[in-house]
């Protein structure tokens, strides 16, 4: 099978925006991106994240932060944007996407305040102390939909190449280490290289930490800053995400994500709530 490249992956059709004018998209929720009846925060991200990238005058997201302010559904949606600033090397701007309920009342979803530049720009002087996980080679982690029920298979897990890190999916068998941390290879299914967009899905795709803290349930995303460093090289990725602090019922998720040449790529951090199922 030919391995779909950026701009033939499901995941382009699945975010693409059709722009209406004076800042205005159209866009479809696909039913694949979902978990439970929900549609994926991080895909959610990419998605609005495109029309920004379409409406304001530099095309990389540099940092995004996303209020989720009610659960998506697949199907129709409106993206509104609009630029607060352009400067020589960042623009900045506003998103809303918003969606109509079962009455037809239109309902906003998710509110999105991002600055933007130009990735291939940037100088390629890098100091830093952040290490690449360590995680074990692909062949030998586990796929995310080893030893489950087909049934019972969220659907977007049929559109990501997710190789889970042994030591840290001890949850799935009833065994959490209750250290808070999820280590994992991450593609997408049909082969798509990673590029910024597909970056802002990435940060919100693994399963939450709160499984190896010992809860189950969903664990709805209250607020999510994604910060994409560089244009991501070709190949897999390797993502960690960590927890250090659960109180009040919500918890804060840290993520990075580290391309096949061993530089960090994306960086995040959400708010969640840790709901019991």
């Amino acid at each position: 099978m030919t391995e779909a490249t950026i701009g033939t992956s499901a995941f382009d059709r699945d975010t693409a925006i059709t722009p209406r004018g004076d800042g205005v998209y159209d866009a479809h929720l696909s039913a694949d991106w979902t978990i439970g009846h929900a549609v994926n925060g991080g895909y959610l991200l990419a998605l609005v994240g495109r029309a920004l990238g379409d409406a304001l005058p530099h095309p990389d997201p540099f940092t995004i932060t996303a209020h989720y302010l009610t659960a998506s559904r697949p199907g129709p949606a409106t993206v509104r944007t609009s630029t607060v600033r352009t400067g020589r090397t960042l623009s900045t701007g506003t998103a809303s996407l918003v969606q109509a309920d079962e009455e037809g009342r239109e309902v906003e979803r998710i509110r999105v305040l991002a600055s933007y530049g130009d990735l291939t720009a940037l100088p390629d002087d890098v100091r830093t102390s952040a290490e690449p996980p360590s995680i074990p080679p692909y062949e030998r982690c586990l796929g995310a939909r080893d030893g489950m029920d087909p049934s019972a298979i969220p659907p977007m897990t049929h559109q990501v190449d997710l190789r889970m890190d042994p030591a840290t999916v001890g949850w799935a068998v009833g065994a959490p280490s209750g250290r808070g941390e999820v280590r994992a290879w991450f593609g997408l299914a049909d082969g798509r290289d990673p590029d910024p967009f597909s970056l802002l899905m990435t940060v919100d795709a693994l399963p939450p930490t709160a499984f190896d803290l010992g809860l189950s349930g969903w664990v709805p995303t209250v607020e999510l800053t994604a910060h994409v460093r560089r244009r991501p090289a070709p190949g897999p990725l390797r993502v960690s995400i960590t927890t250090r602090n659960l109180a009040g019922g919500f918890l804060e998720e840290d993520a990075e994500v580290w391309d096949s040449e061993d530089r960090l790529v994306a960086q995040s951090r959400q708010l969640a709530r840790a709901l019991s199922a």
